[in-house]
């Protein structure tokens, strides 16, 4: 039969709500033995246990663990799905993950690039030659559904300035504008292998291949005002080369987006060694940006001109320097 507790002391709770045991309400040196005695309900007092220090702790969970996955070696227990301890506590490493980069492409991630949220593979999308031809007046239906919210955003913006939308010069300006901005930004809607299109040809030959001043028309993502230049591209292929037209269609998808320069030149260039596996690729881009033309230091004859060197352009100076002299040469 478990003891009463005396009238001369007193129940208590403590700060984790525990009850504790005190004596005419005040604490004296006894009281966590009396509270351990209560608490068994045997009303005697715990004798006091040595408790290791914490890196004995460790040793000995440490080594539990490894006798655990040992005894489960020795009995066979250790394999794949059978939830095993080993399965349970480990982690699968990155690399065995269903994707897989090597390193020249881990190395050749561009920070900010836009997923490509539609393409031909999209349902309503399988017989579509937007994606392959870059036709002007086609509207895949996932696009035009875009339109209705796109214009309403459009008569908003013209109410907002004081404007009438209903007037007769602007009747149909909301609708226009929301098909150019789909326009400007097509680039979202193709990728890579679509525009390639399987025009990758095996060539012995491993000499400089340059496409020069390839028109680039581009949105700032900054302002939303257009940037425009020409963009030059070489490479020096190692048994395979790429159609002429497809590095300006790789131009194209990269610039019908919301853009910055420095970005779109690292990912054209990415792109090239992407689509053929060449020894370097050199871009150099030059662009005149109305958000500084048209508004803020109005500077109409100043260019931007970035560049990004790959590979063998990187690292001689001397195939760098032949790039460079053809771009520039008339």
């Amino acid at each position: 039969m478990k003891e009463l507790v005396p009238t001369s002391q007193c129940l208590e709770k403590n700060g984790n709500g525990s009850i504790i045991v005190t004596k005419n309400g005040k604490k004296n040196d006894n009281d966590e033995k009396l509270n351990m005695a209560a608490v068994n309900g045997n009303g005697k007092e715990m004798p006091d246990v040595p408790v290791p220090p914490s890196s004995l702790i460790r040793r000995v969970s440490s080594r539990s663990i490894r006798n655990s996955i040992s005894e489960e070696k020795e009995n066979g227990d250790v394999c794949a799905g059978k939830g095993s301890f080993v399965n349970k506590y480990s982690k699968k490493p990155e690399a065995l993950k269903s994707f897989h980069m090597n390193d020249a492409e881990s190395e050749l991630e561009v920070p900010g690039t836009p997923m490509t949220p539609r393409t031909s593979t999209t349902p309503g999308h399988e017989n579509c030659t937007f994606h392959h031809d870059l036709e002007l007046d086609h509207r895949p239906p996932t696009r035009e559904a875009l339109l209705p919210d796109m214009a309403n955003s459009y008569r908003l913006l013209l109410t907002g300035l004081g404007e009438d939308p209903e007037r007769q010069g602007l009747l149909k300006t909301p609708e226009r504008a929301a098909k150019a901005m789909l326009f400007f930004t097509k680039g979202y809607d193709q990728s890579l292998e679509e525009v390639l299109n399987n025009a990758i040809f095996d060539e012995d030959t491993d000499e400089m291949v340059v496409v020069k001043d390839i028109e680039m028309f581009s949105m700032c993502e900054h302002h939303l005002v257009p940037f425009y230049g020409k963009v030059s591209i070489g490479y020096l292929p190692q048994g395979k080369i790429l159609g002429l037209s497809k590095l300006a269609r790789i131009v194209e998808i990269f610039s019908r987006r919301l853009q910055v320069q420095e970005r779109l030149t690292k990912q054209i260039a990415v792109a090239v060694t992407q689509a053929v596996r060449p020894a370097g690729v050199a871009v150099v881009i030059e662009g005149v940006h109305m958000c500084m033309v048209m508004r803020g230091v109005q500077k109409i004859n100043s260019k931007t001109v970035t560049s990004t060197m790959l590979g063998v352009f990187r690292d001689d100076p001397k195939t760098r320097e032949e790039f460079l002299n053809l771009v520039h040469s008339k």
